[in-house]
């Protein structure tokens, strides 16, 4: 058997949750059974097995790595991913991050473990000692079940299913899910499905509450026009390449189940895996509300706020390179007037869509490449801010600081504030919408201090930072929470970015 994982909630609760089916434990464990030789998610219909019959673990690749199959009815590959590793600053969580980018796919786990500072055996033995499997099992039972998903929802053919879960190789893409699923791929699909030429449509599962509406209202106050649109229901993106673009729209999945329905258009297959784990990302679906909750609500200026609002997510961005722009765009000033300024860089030197995927969204944002050596003076940004975006631009392209995956936080900010016209506030903001990550905390932010200050005015930042010391390692959400507390006071022109 596998190491146990460190990870894996205490048994009574596990036992708990399995017999509720209580859909706050999805994607926390898996419950594997011995005499069937399947896993289930905690929310599986089937009648429950036997408890000497049970085992538990904490993620998929485990159950894998133990000889357990995913079950056909609850299907595993649909369930939201395990917080605690997905995001944060612990190595395994920074690994997985970069796994999650196809590092694995093309490259080795050496290089893996040296961006994260340890060695490769190190690593494969944090990856056992808390997952319960080593990496190359993580990343294979991550593709494999994507796989899963697309031969059960689409009628996409195996030749590029297999693509679009990274594996090069028919063959191998056929003998790795037989292996694992004890049927081939085309055995899966037992009744034909039409092929739809528009889009796919794929469930992004989530763990309840989710305020879907709060990520969408925070993000349509920042859609830039030719790109994306936001309205009450649903995001709108277009993504690249120009000459072949693809299209998303993400929305509520009908009739309450726990998940958001993508609908995608992506012509190039490899690309699918990524642009889901994009969205997973930049719409927080692998969050715990329950952890979340149990570190910033046991009392003070949050509590109140946890209550109204449990499901508040971390919305994220799409781009690092974008998030930056707007980031330095946002300094002082209203998030409509960043807003207008970005509209404007994009209607400037966006890259224009060979055929415009969607009415009305028809641009890419401009690469650092076309924003380096640009005079942004022309559409109204002021000198020293026009200066630090092609900073930024340039820092880029010499690699003196990047958005790639598994950076610590400090050292995230630390490479950004070297660059001029880039402090603390900039750096963390970045941190939260490129990142993602759950800790960072732009502190020296007015709004921060003054709600976080109540009735009594107004804190510094010191004041304030040592405060949040108590809403560690998830300081990100007790940012959106106290910015909501006030955009919901005020019209959306003055909210604060």
């Amino acid at each position: 058997m596998s190491t146990p994982q460190a990870s894996l909630p205490d048994h009574h609760v596990c036992e708990q949750a399995r017999l509720s089916r209580d859909a706050r434990f999805d994607g926390l464990f898996f419950t594997a059974v011995t005499s069937t030789r399947i896993y289930c998610r905690p929310v599986c219909p089937a009648p429950p097995p036997k408890p000497s019959n049970v085992r538990y673990y904490a993620n998929a690749a485990a159950a894998e790595a133990d000889g357990f199959r995913p079950c056909l009815r609850c299907r595993p590959e649909l369930a939201p991913g395990h917080p605690a590793w997905r995001r944060g600053e612990h190595v395994v969580a920074r690994a997985l991050e970069i796994i999650d980018e196809g590092a694995l796919s093309e490259g080795s786990l050496d290089a893996v473990a040296s961006r994260v500072g340890v060695g490769g055996r190190q690593l494969r033995r944090l990856f056992v000692e808390h997952l319960g499997a080593p990496p190359l099992s993580v990343h294979t039972t991550r593709r494999l079940l994507f796989a899963k998903q697309l031969l059960t929802e689409t009628a996409l053919p195996v030749t590029e299913v297999a693509l679009a879960a990274g594996f090069g190789s028919l063959r191998r893409f056929n003998a790795a899910f037989a292996q694992a699923n004890r049927i081939a791929p085309s055995e899966l699909r037992r009744q034909p499905r039409a092929l739809d030429a528009g889009a796919l449509v794929l469930r992004l599962g989530y763990r309840p509450p989710y305020d879907f509406e709060g990520v969408l209202d925070f993000l349509r106050t920042r859609a830039l026009p030719g790109i994306e649109q936001v309205d009450a229901h649903a995001y709108v993106r277009v993504f690249g390449p120009t000459e072949a673009p693809g299209w998303l729209r993400l929305s509520a999945w009908p009739g309450g189940e726990h998940a958001l329905r993508l609908e995608l258009h992506c012509p190039q297959p490899d690309r699918m895996l990524a642009v889901v784990t994009r969205l997973r990302r930049m719409f927080d679906l692998d969050a715990a509300p329950q952890a979340i909750g149990a570190a910033l609500g046991a009392g003070g200026v949050l509590a109140p706020l946890l209550r109204r609002r449990p499901g508040l997510r971390l919305p994220g961005g799409w781009d690092g390179f974008e998030i930056a722009v707007r980031a330095v765009l946002g300094q002082q000033v209203s998030v409509a007037a960043a807003r207008t300024l970005a509209a404007r860089i994009v209607e400037r030197w966006g890259e224009p869509l060979a055929a415009p995927a969607l009415p009305g969204l028809a641009r890419l944002f401009p690469t650092p490449e076309r924003l380096v050596d640009a005079d942004l003076r022309e559409v109204g940004v002021i000198t020293a801010r026009a200066q630090t975006i092609r900073g930024i631009a340039r820092a880029l392209l010499d690699g003196r600081a990047d958005f790639r995956a598994g950076q610590s936080l400090e050292a995230f900010v630390a490479s950004w504030t070297a660059l001029p016209g880039i402090g603390q506030w900039t750096a963390q903001y970045m941190a939260m919408r490129a990142l993602s990550h759950p800790d960072a905390f732009p502190a020296a932010d007015l709004i921060l201090r003054r709600a976080a200050a109540g009735d009594r005015g107004e804190l510094s930042t010191r004041a304030l930072s040592t405060m949040a010391e108590a809403w560690r390692p998830w300081r990100a959400y007790a940012v959106m929470h106290l910015w909501r507390s006030v955009a919901d006071q005020v019209s959306p022109a003055k909210k604060r970015a």
